[in-house]
């Protein structure tokens, strides 16, 4: 009996991909269903587009029934994109990638060959190299892959993308993680098993533009650090420690030439500057605290991580209702 394959694709604003990535990936599958008895079901997850992405998911819904969708209320991100579609799949193995041809749909049946005959969990692709890419987000990616193997236990391979397939242990694994801030690679990284990386050339974006500026990505590395890191809040200790030993010193120190020299103290220019020093260190540390106590906030919160407007299900509903709204 052939394996079934969930394809699971968060989407947001993919109007100008989308119908050359179905192709292509259709065309994969068509391939591997020969060679490897494998069936596939193809999930989008549009994460609130507002511009044609469902619509045209709707028309690869009406042709195809191996296709099936969520479509959220609004934009949650692609973390809640990824965990939305992750908890909607119901093939064996599950397939994760991105609709702007940056992911080749080429990978796919590599993958499956090792998961199928090599034993491995998780087959996940990597970029071999950032050619291509704007310099300054490459530097930044490099340091920031370099500072999390420093600061965390869990191990970030540099250029690893989402893209990846997995074994249904694995995703449960991930979905067993409540978590609202979510940092999916690593957690992927953090639930271990057995993972083969795949190495390929840096791709440029097919069509459109990318969703994520330069601090946007500042702040989702941020996330990483915090989610999976304690180091910054002994940094802020260590800093504490170390101030209050060099301001004993200076006491001592001043106490020392005021007694013995008779020389009085001067100078408030020096005295501003170490006043506003200590007052940046301070401030730097009550920031780490905060990153810390933010995402203790959210979780304590609970709320759900997305809303689902509308799925393949409605529309099936709407048919068998003659096409009436349901209000929903």
């Amino acid at each position: 009996m052939a394996e079934l394959l969930s394809l699971v694709v968060p989407c947001y604003n993919e109007e100008n991909t989308l119908p050359g990535f179905f192709a292509a990936v259709g065309a994969v599958a068509e391939r591997m269903r020969d060679v490897a008895d494998v069936t596939f079901e193809f999930l989008f997850v549009d994460d609130g587009s507002t511009d044609k992405t469902l619509a045209l998911i709707k028309s690869f819904r009406a042709e195809d029934k191996r296709v099936r969708y969520l479509s959220f209320s609004r934009n949650f991100g692609k973390e809640s994109a990824i965990l939305a579609g992750l908890r909607a799949a119901s093939g064996k193995y599950v397939a994760l990638m991105d609709a702007d041809f940056q992911d080749p749909p080429e990978l796919l049946p590599e993958m499956y060959h090792c998961l199928i005959n090599e034993g491995y969990d998780c087959v996940a692709a990597r970029r071999a190299s950032r050619e291509g890419e704007p310099k300054i987000r490459s530097f930044f990616a490099r340091r920031f892959y370099r500072l999390m193997s420093r600061l965390s236990r869990v191990e970030l391979v540099d250029g690893a993308r989402d893209f990846r397939m997995m074994t249904r242990k694995v995703v449960d694994a991930v979905l067993s993680m409540p978590e609202t801030s979510r940092f999916s690679k690593g957690l992927f990284a953090w639930v271990g098993f057995k993972t083969k990386w795949l190495p390929y050339e840096y791709i440029s974006r097919e069509g459109g533009r990318t969703k994520w500026s330069f601090f946007q990505l500042l702040s989702y590395s941020l996330s990483g650090i915090f989610a999976f890191s304690q180091v910054p809040l002994a940094f802020a200790s260590v800093l504490g420690v170390v101030f209050f030993l060099i301001s004993v010193v200076m006491i001592i120190f001043i106490v020392i030439r005021r007694l013995i020299f008779g020389d009085p103290v001067s100078g408030w220019a020096s005295t501003v500057c170490i006043v506003m020093f200590i007052g940046s260190i301070q401030f730097l540390c009550i920031g780490i605290m905060g990153g810390y106590v933010s995402r203790i906030y959210l979780e304590v919160k609970n709320r759900p991580a997305y809303f689902i407007r509308e799925d393949e299900d409605d529309d099936e509903d709407d048919d068998e209702d003659g096409g009436c709204d349901r209000g929903k």
